[in-house]
């Protein structure tokens, strides 16, 4: 699927209350718009972006955003570890 499909629905991206708090726990974050946040990231030229079934995967830095492809929410948002 065409990472273009969700650039182009970038607007509609969102995330529960409880989907708030996790990323900002997960990123050790400290923003009042997680939303936001998570739309630069993936607006960002450097950021890979691919779909895997129901999800689009955002990896950027050491960071990878999970956005459901039917509601755009995003479900979470973690740092990866660094495997080598």
């Amino acid at each position: 699927m065409n990472k273009e499909v969700l650039l182009e629905n970038i607007e509609k991206l969102h995330t529960t209350k409880m989907g708030m708090e996790r990323i900002k726990k997960n990123l050790k974050i400290n923003t009042n718009n997680v939303v936001d946040y998570c739309k630069n990231k993936i607006l960002n030229k450097d950021c890979s972006i691919y779909r895997q079934g129901k999800n689009w995967y955002c990896e950027i830095e050491n960071i990878e955003i999970t956005v459901n492809a039917y509601s755009y929410t995003i479900i979470t948002a973690h740092i990866i570890k660094n495997t080598k």
